[in-house]
């Protein structure tokens, strides 16, 4: 069983490897595989490896548990610390996050004013959420943000050159030098406070390692995406004409909100591919603005399941996360960041209130319009807040049945297309799937769902949280302490919280006449898919497979079909990244020369990003209700 290795911070290990020779660069990845199978944890805390007889690494993380500075990490052969061993010890440990998660503000100053609507845009995904709490960035235009400095225009060109560079490679060959070439870039934003940039790169560095790792999470689309947002970012903050929302904070700002009152939504749990865990309670004012809580630090998925229990740290309130997603609190002195995060300050103040029904409240406005107008107010949003924060929208529906890994229903507006739900959080140690795959079990159950619209996809909801129908007969059957809604990350849903097996037949009839697995989905059905595979093979491949993906006649049967629906946009760009990604430039003296990784990247970038923007489109039409109920075709 291997040991847990410390997390190492970026600039620690993109200064090991720029201080290697070219010839030692090369055998990094050879050296780095298998470290982590051969690493000792001793009794003072550090973690040992050991390369033959007269080489030994030594890695001492801080009082934190993470490898801050270059003298954490000694080695005890002749060419330390400029030699392959501990450069391999660092690339073999887990990156650090970019900053530590920012503490709860002790008091705000009374001359911050007071905060503005307290509206928060819940994240995308319980991950998100947690990469925010490690990281500390935020999208939230500052109020008044002075144009790029030199420093900030330097780091920016830098980190692009770098991201460039890392998407000609591809995943192929994406390894330790390359990595450390966009750590050491991404290192340079931060120190220039471009944090929103910093973290970008950290992402396409950890999905890389996730794809040469073959790790069962590892999503080459994810990547993907990962690459498109670190491009566009770079990109536009080197131009110089980036906004406050491309820049970023670096730390999140509390404001003192006064006096709230707050009811409590549902609670799910939040789960990082950084190592950390925990939960996030979302809250709702009688004005329908909406707040959360967060409890979320290192530990995983162990921690993950057990916050769900724990205490509020919040103004000594003697609540725990579960109580308080079905209960209230009234709040005096409360801090409150701009995407309506509760700060815990000295000064603040909490009582608990009685819990009140999905039916009564703040939360009755949620399921009293159509899901398609929540939606499409969403895709409505700028696109930078759109990529990292989804808003909870409810409705209720009708069970369909299981299709694949997903489960069919329908909603209960008429004309109504076929909605997908899928797990929040699909971890197998979290009861998300288990309960999505027992409501499967009952067609033409009614049920009144709160979810996060995923606008990558085709009609489809992650659901945190379900209730019954009010009225209806063939509904949840759930016990009167769970208030009418159950946690689909914590609550485990049994038989009997189901109606009787004699009533289903009357009430399968409601699931509507379209078979499971005939729903259709515009997104997948849609030629864009040739676009969209195009650019995961330069993921994957790099420069290199493209080319050899687009020469001879493969080139127009990819954009045929593209041209033929009416997509020659797409037809266009993708034609003009296989051109790029072949062309071949030579010197004064005719020899084949390395192209420059710019354009490349700038023609895979304009693809991705019309890609984008189609599928968006796409995602938007999909939610939209139909005359025979059916869902939009694709172009």
């Amino acid at each position: 069983m291997s040991t847990e290795l410390p997390p190492v911070a970026p600039e620690v290990l993109a200064e090991a490897v720029e201080s290697l020779t070219a010839r030692l660069r090369k055998k990094l990845d050879d050296a780095t595989a298998g470290c982590a199978d051969a690493a000792t944890r001793e009794t003072d805390g550090s973690v040992t490896f050991r390369f033959g007889e007269d080489a030994v690494v030594t890695l001492r993380p801080a009082p934190a548990g993470t490898v801050t500075a270059a003298g954490q990490a000694t080695c005890t052969c002749l060419l330390a610390p400029r030699c392959l061993h501990r450069a391999a010890a660092l690339g073999a440990a887990p990156l650090a996050d970019a900053a530590p998660p920012e503490p709860e503000p002790e008091s705000v100053p009374e001359s911050a004013g007071s905060a503005a609507a307290g509206t928060e845009r819940a994240p995308a995904a319980a991950s998100a959420e947690a990469e925010a709490e490690a990281e500390g960035a935020s999208d939230e235009p500052a109020e008044s943000v002075p144009a790029l400095t030199a420093a900030q225009l330097g780091a920016a060109a830098a980190l692009w050159h770098a991201a460039a560079e890392a998407l000609a490679a591809g995943v192929t060959a994406g390894g330790a030098v390359v990595q450390a070439e966009l750590l050491r870039a991404a290192h340079t934003a931060r120190l220039a406070g471009l944090p929103r940039a910093e973290a970008a790169a950290l992402r396409v560095v950890r999905g890389l390692r996730a794809a040469r790792e073959r790790r069962t999470a590892h999503r080459l689309g994810d990547l993907t995406g990962s690459f498109r947002e670190l491009l566009h970012t770079a990109g536009v903050l080197a131009s110089g004409t980036a906004g406050p929302a491309l820049t970023g904070t670096s730390r999140r700002a509390y404001t003192p909100g006064g006096s709230l009152q707050v009811q409590g939504l549902c609670r799910e749990p939040v789960l990082s591919a950084t190592g950390y865990g925990g939960v996030v309670t979302h809250l709702l004012a009688p004005d329908g603005s909406r707040y959360s809580i967060s409890d979320v630090r290192p530990g995983g998925l162990a921690r993950a399941r057990g916050a769900g229990r724990a205490s509020v740290a919040l103004g000594g309130a003697t609540l725990d996360h579960a109580g308080l997603a079905r209960g209230g609190l009234r709040i005096v002195g409360a801090t409150v960041s701009a995407e309506g995060r509760l700060g815990a300050g000295r000064g603040v103040k909490a009582t608990p209130l009685p819990g009140a029904a999905w039916t009564d409240g703040p939360a009755a406005p949620l399921f009293a319009r159509p899901a398609a107008e929540a939606v499409a107010e969403l895709l409505a949003a700028p696109a930078e807040a759109a990529e990292t924060e989804t808003a909870l929208i409810g409705c209720d529906v009708t069970v369909v049945g299981a299709a694949g890994d997903h489960l069919l229903v329908r909603e209960a507006v008429p004309h109504a297309p076929l909605l997908r739900l899928l797990p929040a959080h699909p971890h197998p140690e979290l009861p998300h799937t288990e309960n999505l795959r027992r409501i499967a079990s009952y067609p033409g159950l009614r049920l009144r769902v709160l979810g996060r619209p995923d606008l990558d996809r085709a009609a489809t909801l992650r659901p945190v949280a379900v209730g019954p129908v009010p009225g209806a007969q063939y509904t949840l059957r759930l016990p009167e302490d769970w208030l009418g809604r159950a946690d689909l990350g914590y609550d485990r849903l049994q038989g009997e919280h189901f109606p009787a097996p004699d009533a289903a037949t009357e009430a399968a009839g409601e699931a509507g006449p379209v078979p499971a697995a005939d729903a259709p989905d515009p997104l997948a059905d849609a030629p864009l898919w040739r676009v969209r595979r195009l650019l995961e093979t330069g993921v994957a491949g790099g420069r290199r497979a493209v080319a050899e993906a687009a020469r001879g006649t493969a080139a127009q049967a990819a954009c045929g079909p593209l041209r033929r629906a009416g997509l020659t946009a797409a037809a266009d760009l993708a034609t003009a990244l296989a051109a790029e990604a072949d062309r071949r430039p030579r010197d004064a003296f005719g020899r084949l020369a390395d192209p420059s990784p710019d354009g490349y990247a700038w023609a895979w970038l304009a693809a991705a990003t019309h890609l984008a923007a189609a599928e968006r489109s796409l995602v938007a039409a999909s939610w939209t209700a139909t005359p025979n109920g059916a869902t939009p075709a694709a172009p």
